[in-house]
């Protein structure tokens, strides 16, 4: 119990996670400062960005410890990890790593980092949870079957005025806006 005259220990989880949010970042700026993050890649590692490949190798690793004749037995599997091959030695899963870290400690410095789940006024917890999940596991087997998330194709891809990435672009963007109409009330 504390009294008046002794202040009120703060912890530093309660410090961390309580700071007063800021305002974003401009959009024009965060919009260069990512041209130039894209074209350091693309100098430095001879490769754009990307997020799928990173998460395919993380599950590559954790399927592999599991199940390691598996690996050897996927074709899409063994050159990630078949044989002696460790997944996660690739420069994606750094990107990916770094991309993770960073978004979280962005959060933090920003007054942005809370568990919360968002979601329309009409459904429960569990609907928007369930929704989440599929949506998440039709977007990442659509994002392996176009060889790359939006960020790889749209980004790298479309930096490099690739056609197939403007295609798949233009097509998880109009997919998304054609969707909305049938799922609007899981937001509403």
């Amino acid at each position: 119990m504390t009294t008046a005259s002794q202040p009120e220990k703060t912890t530093f989880l309660k410090k961390l996670f309580n700071r007063p949010e800021q305002e974003y970042a401009d959009p024009y700026l965060g919009g260069i400062l990512l041209g130039l993050v894209l074209f350091a890649s693309l100098f430095i590692t001879g490769s754009g960005l990307g997020a799928s490949g990173g998460y395919s190798r993380y599950v590559a690793f954790i399927e592999d410890i599991i199940a390691p004749g598996h690996i050897d037995q996927v074709p899409y599997l063994i050159h990630i990890a078949g044989g002696e091959l460790n997944p996660l030695d690739n420069w994606i899963v750094m990107v990916t790593t770094g991309v993770l870290l960073g978004g979280f400690v962005s959060g933090l410095l920003h007054g942005r980092a809370r568990i919360e789940l968002i979601k329309g006024p009409r459904i429960s917890n569990t609907t928007r949870l369930v929704m989440a999940f599929i949506g998440g596991t039709i977007f990442t087997f659509g994002a392996r079957m176009a060889r790359g998330c939006t960020s790889g194709q749209a980004l790298s891809g479309g930096a490099v005025l690739s056609a197939g990435s403007w295609a798949i672009a233009f097509a998880i963007f109009g997919s998304a806006y054609a969707l909305a109409y049938f799922v609007r009330k899981l937001w509403l």
